[in-house]
């Protein structure tokens, strides 16, 4: 008896131990694999041929092999073996599970990988245009939806709301849970600043210097709480735009830390600052030592430059730009520091986002200080087009507006010939360069600038601010708070025109997303922008329509938006006096048209008789 006991616990033993070995080796080789990017992928993309990084110690010593009769059309290894660079051909496939088999002499493992069914229509959709109002916000400053993520054990910086350049706490909830409010103030798009994880230490609540581009930082919400951001919006038939960034990463990514390959980044070697003179692609004066600083020198120190002359870096940034725009349904993008990219690679890259998805929207960031330098980056092109270059980009965003509503143009209230609002009128006489004058991101501001509110403390240049933004040709955008008169300087610090939005925090004494918790003041900016941007959503006269303008007379600007069905006539006064305007001066554009309504006051005037304006006032007169 003793006997058949002994064999018993022998062989009980034997089991486990088989067992215990068993897991030790299935963990060890699941541990293999550390990253799979992209995590996954869809079949019946016209990017038919993915590129899956597969990283992981060593993985590179393996033979690749893949299931269900997929073609691997290449297999790409680099100077660094943790990485493995395997291409398959996934055209005229079906949704479907894979599985990768990794083999080296006697050992091998696998790695599970999906290919899923895409929307119906994904091809098609629709992006923002002309007829949308863009409402831009900084997540971390916006609103704080679920205090649990404020920190988070996986990433360095935590929540502290005493610093100007801290993280205060806003996230997805808290946008998910204003999408009414900023609806109803008239905005049909939104875009927060970029959302994937940033890890660095300090002045990580901005996000461009990005950690992880496959993953929402913890600290705004997960994957899923994007798409279900993306899912709320459409419900409410608005937009989502990803604030997306080609140009660099940030010091403390993960592929900073084991390099797929040393020219993976820009090297100098390691750091050295971009000299940020853009100008250098169509300067045709320009020193090659000058042009390759600008696009390969690091935005700043902390921000590696991403080197897209390298193929696999090329790649890996169309895939993952494919990649959510499918996986969270998004509806456009706005892409950083567009010009300081190889303009060759960020072509290549623009293309294929819109070979992919033909009505997509693509707005670059081409900071530069002249008409013909911004139209440069814009798709079809005629200034480009003389050094045979097309960038592809839809949309370019309209810095030299801005930069004049910056330098005080509504503050020249006495006009010499050359001030006051005839800026407006000389800047719009370079419209001619554009190829697509409705595809322009115009704005006062953004997280980047100094606030509208600060440049112009009073409401009656908000007003006209506002009513120029809401009536000219392109894409108005508004940034989050001017709407309630929010201030800042950009003098004390960016983190002082990124203030925390009033009622976005359970601390707040006012809750300024309800009208009873907004201020008188507050008040009257916002029933200003909620008009004007209510009204506009359905003026295709606004959004498509042509303009035709009048020299400016007494600091006085006059232009008409015009189709075949309608016109608008605006009547901007930036003088402190009320003026006269003689009517018959403007006949050519007011025809056969006896009258008009001001679409914020409701009041009509007779067009046979001169208008009176009052001093520091706008009229925006709908012609019958």
């Amino acid at each position: 008896m003793d006997y058949i006991k002994q064999n018993l616990r022998l062989c009980a033993f034997a089991r486990i131990t088989k067992l215990i070995i068993f897991l030790f080796f299935s963990i060890s080789t699941f541990a293999q694999i550390d990253r799979v990017e992209p995590p996954f992928w869809w079949n019946d993309m016209e990017h038919s041929d993915v590129q899956i990084m597969f990283y992981g110690k060593n993985i590179a010593e393996n033979q690749v092999s893949v299931s269900n009769g997929i073609i691997i059309k290449g297999i790409q290894k680099t100077e660094n073996p943790n990485y493995v660079f395997v291409t398959i051909d996934t055209k005229n496939t079906t949704a479907q599970n894979l599985v990768f088999t990794f083999k080296n002499k006697n050992k091998s493992f696998t790695q599970n990988y999906s290919l899923k069914s895409r929307k119906e229509n994904s091809r098609d959709r629709k992006s923002f245009d002309s007829s949308d109002m863009i409402y831009l916000l900084m997540p971390d400053r916006f609103a704080n939806g679920n205090t649990n993520n404020d920190s988070h054990p996986s990433v360095i910086e935590k929540a502290d709301r005493t610093k100007i350049d801290g993280r205060y706490g806003g996230d997805i909830d808290g946008m998910i849970k204003n999408l009414d409010y900023i609806k109803d103030l008239g905005a049909t798009t939104l875009w927060p600043t970029p959302l994937c994880e940033d890890n660095d230490e300090r002045g990580s609540y901005h996000t461009y210097g990005q950690s992880d581009v496959y993953k929402i930082d913890p600290r705004f919400g997960t994957n899923e709480d994007y798409v279900k951001l993306s899912n709320e919006l459409h419900n409410r038939d608005m937009k989502l735009i990803m604030d997306y960034v080609t140009n660099h990463w940030s010091y403390n990514h993960w592929m900073m830390k084991d390099m797929p390959t040393y020219d993976w980044f820009h090297q100098f070697p390691g750091y050295k600052q971009t000299n940020y003179k853009t100008t250098t692609h169509s300067d045709t004066n320009a020193s090659e030592t000058d042009k390759n600083l600008a696009t390969s020198g690091w935005f700043v120190k902390s921000m590696p430059d991403l080197n897209q002359k390298n193929p696999l870096v090329l790649n890996y940034l169309i895939q993952n730009a494919i990649w959510w725009i499918e996986y969270a349904n998004l509806d456009g993008f706005r892409v950083d520091t567009y010009p300081y990219t190889d303009k060759e690679s960020i072509a290549l890259w623009t293309k294929a986002v819109t070979d992919e998805y033909p009505n997509f929207n693509i707005a670059a960031e081409a900071w530069l200080y002249s008409h013909a330098q911004i139209s440069y980056w814009q798709k079809d092109s005629k200034i480009s087009a003389i050094q045979s270059y097309n960038s592809y980009c839809p949309t370019v965003m309209d810095f030299m507006l801005q930069t004049i509503l910056e330098k005080g143009v509504l503050k020249e209230e006495k006009q010499n010939w050359n001030e006051g609002v005839t800026k407006f009128y000389d800047t719009f006489s370079n419209d001619f360069l554009y190829p697509n004058i409705n595809n322009m991101f115009v704005f006062a501001e953004n997280h980047d600038t100094q606030r509208i509110n600060f440049v112009y403390p009073k409401f009656e240049d908000y007003k006209i601010t506002m009513a120029l933004i809401a009536t000219i040709r392109g894409i108005p955008q508004l940034y989050y708070g001017s709407e309630i008169g929010m201030t800042g300087s950009k003098n004390v610090g960016d983190g002082d025109i990124r203030r925390e939005f009033p009622g976005g925090w359970s601390d707040h004494k006012q809750n300024a997303f309800t009208k009873e918790g907004r201020t008188a003041e507050q008040e009257k900016y916002h029933a200003v922008t909620k008009k004007l941007f209510n009204w506009r959503k359905n003026k295709e006269v606004i959004h498509t329509g042509k303009t035709t303008h009048y020299i400016p007379e007494n600091n006085v600007y006059v232009y008409f938006r015009y189709n075949e069905k309608e016109s608008v006539m605006i009547i901007m006064n930036n003088s402190v006096e009320k003026q006269k305007m003689n009517i018959n001066h403007f006949k050519e554009s007011i025809k056969n048209n006896t009258s008009g309504k001001d679409v914020l006051t409701d009041k009509s005037f007779d067009l046979k008789n001169d208008i009176e304006i009052e001093g520091k006032s706008v009229l925006i007169l709908e012609l019958k």
